[in-house]
């Protein structure tokens, strides 16, 4: 049983109402201790967790871990131990911190070397990442896409209402929240010439995902069923996948995405479990024409998760540019998985599977500035007064998500990322 998931919980440690992280929630990453120590960890409130500390002071036994399972710089043993042990791990977090349990609540030594204030820790990336896949599955932004560059009364390509399209990224260039992105170099061809020009790009644009990460799901040459994919995924992070439009325009055509896509992708550092979401489940669209049999699933396979995204100019306020949800997705994690291995293909723990573009029905639900101004066409007004088509030299994008019912509140932090200049155009 999920007992972590009792939304009559209440923390000895103090969390503010609207904070993403209640005892609920119990998500898992990464950090970097005030002592320079390299730790696994949870997070209440405005609380880190130090995991390995609280392992070795006894508070995790009966439960099946290696003794250094908690001391790695990234989450794959943890990840590879199952959802049998992510599960029971939650379930006893919650348990310690849970203000009925005065274990660890009345024993000053150690509380603290368990638990630091969130601003006394920097978090890395949550997990090793051995393979990156995006995907592309909101029905609204590839329809989007395609109304803007190929025929719009066709603007679906044959095979997407058939098949979970996706291509292979860059694992090498995934960072997390907090690190700066430079404006990449490239190709480009500019309007009305017959030969590409290097330099700059000049149209750098977000793209508004969320990824999934995995644990070891299958052996090479088998496949994965989709109403057993999620026994498989381990948690959930927000995914910036940085984009540069013109170089993307001048590439795409034979082979995809490429130098447009691989300069950076950017991951809020805490991994929010299935579990965490399970209250939060529900009907994903409607799929016409029906998938074909491996594609079928059944039950609820989608999460209602608001996404918000913010664009801060250099010294400037945040505006709100974007607001969609998680669940708009026409193909779900469970569907995109199960395709992924349809072929044999092996995955492992820490592989990192990106949901696409989320965009929605109504114009400011739109996932990425290609979308928002119209390729350019129909720009945006900040709140200073100032433009946007594509982002510009310090502007700050910050992504934010979150679910909410009558009981509880469970959110995903952030993922916040300055684009600076190009090292052409320094100063």
């Amino acid at each position: 049983m999920i007992t972590a998931n009792d939304p009559k919980r209440e923390s000895w440690l103090e969390v503010q109402a609207k904070s993403d992280f209640p005892i609920q929630n119990i998500p898992f990453g990464v950090f970097i201790t005030k002592d320079d120590i390299v730790t696994i960890g949870t997070r209440i409130g405005d609380y880190a967790i130090d995991l390995s500390a609280l392992q070795m002071l006894g508070y995790l036994k009966g439960i099946e871990l290696t003794d250094d399972v908690f001391l790695q710089d990234n989450l794959n043993d943890f990840i590879s131990s199952g959802k049998k042990t992510w599960r029971a791990v939650r379930n006893r977090i919650a348990d310690i911190f849970d203000k009925a349990d005065p274990t660890l609540q009345n024993n000053a030594k150690h509380k603290e070397a368990v638990i630091f204030k969130i601003e006394e820790v920097e978090m890395q990336l949550p997990v090793y990442i051995g393979d990156y896949t995006d995907f592309y599955s909101s029905r609204e932004h590839a329809t989007n896409v395609g109304k803007m560059f190929r025929d719009p009364a066709n603007a679906l390509l044959p095979n997407w209402l058939h098949i979970p399209v996706g291509y292979h990224g860059r694992s090498s260039t995934v960072i997390p929240s907090g690190i700066h992105v430079k404006r990449p170099m490239g190709q480009t061809l500019p309007k009305g010439e017959s030969q590409p020009i290097f330099g700059p790009s000049t149209r750098i644009d977000f793209e508004l995902e969320t990824a999934f990460i995995t644990t070891d799901a299958n052996l090479f040459g088998e496949s994965i069923p989709v109403d057993e994919a999620e026994e498989h995924i381990f948690g959930m992070v927000l995914l910036n996948d940085w984009s540069a439009r013109d170089i993307q325009t001048w590439e795409y055509v034979p082979l995809g995405p490429f130098l447009a896509k691989n300069f950076a992708t950017s991951i809020s550092p805490w991994v929010i479990t299935l579990d965490a979401l399970e209250p939060f489940r529900t009907v994903s669209p409607k799929q016409d024409p029906t998938p074909l049999p491996y594609l079928q699933q059944t039950g609820d396979k989608t999460f209602d998760i608001n996404l918000e995204v913010y664009l801060q100019p250099e010294n400037g306020q945040d505006n709100l540019i974007c607001e969609s949800n998680f669940k708009y997705l026409y193909w779900t994690m469970s569907q995109q998985l199960a395709h992924h291995t349809v072929n044999g293909c092996k995955i492992n723990a820490g592989d990192l599977m990106g949901s696409g573009t989320i965009s929605g029905t109504a114009p400011n639900s739109f996932g990425s500035l290609l979308e928002l101004t119209w390729a350019g066409a129909n720009p945006i007004t900040l709140a200073d007064g100032s433009t946007r088509t594509f982002i510009e030299d310090y502007d700050t994008i910050t992504m934010k998500g979150y679910c909410q019912n009558d009981d509880i509140r469970i959110g995903f932090g952030e993922v916040s990322s300055m684009l600076l200049p190009s090292t052409a155009t320094m100063k």
